[in-house]
């Protein structure tokens, strides 16, 4: 099963591939996979109870900086605007709260492992099930090319954002390789 990630800032010369923008810029259906999107009643780990409308929102909600704490306002954002607390703003990052109430504050890393994959996988199979088949139907009859603004894919290379390009196409290898 052929996909590729690649930069949605640079021009991909695959025209022998199905180029799909995954984006919050992207085209209905797939601007569904942006971890903007509000699915809405997505669980925010380590939160029993609690849900956010986007998975950008429940991360942005438990980032804690210098200046200030969690934000819960962030879990009830729907327009997919509005939702990024930044350094300028709030002063260096000192990591995401370990749960809206939670004591511990976990580093970058840990809240990737802890934060952010669990909540995106929930997406992925609990939102996103027809979108997900229909990238897998395509990959079995074409090379896929996901277009993302970040291409890491991997969670131990804290030196560049994470790409959810590169989560749904380790999804789709995984179900793949499940299947067989």
């Amino acid at each position: 099963m052929p996909i590729e990630v690649a930069s949605k800032r640079r021009k991909v010369k695959r025209p022998d591939a199905v180029v799909i923008d995954v984006t919050s810029r992207g085209p209905e259906p797939w601007v569904r996979f942006s971890p903007f999107y509000p699915h809405g009643q997505i669980p925010v780990p380590l939160s029993p109870g609690v849900t956010s409308e986007s998975v950008e929102g429940l991360w942005q909600a438990l980032k804690v900086f210098e200046g200030t704490d969690v934000d819960p306002s962030k879990l009830a954002v729907t327009s997919m605007k509005g939702l990024k607390r930044t350094v300028r703003r709030f002063g260096q990052v000192r990591g995401h709260r370990a749960g809206l109430a939670g004591e511990r504050l976990l580093d970058y890393r840990t809240a990737r492992q802890e934060i952010y994959l669990p909540a995106y996988r929930w997406v992925l199979e609990h939102r996103l099930q027809a979108e997900v088949a229909r990238l897998h139907e395509l990959a079995e009859s074409a090379d896929v090319v996901l277009l993302d603004y970040t291409t890491n894919g991997d969670v131990e290379d804290l030196s560049t954002p994470l790409s959810h390009a590169a989560l749904i196409a380790d999804h789709l290898r995984r179900l793949t390789a499940h299947a067989s």
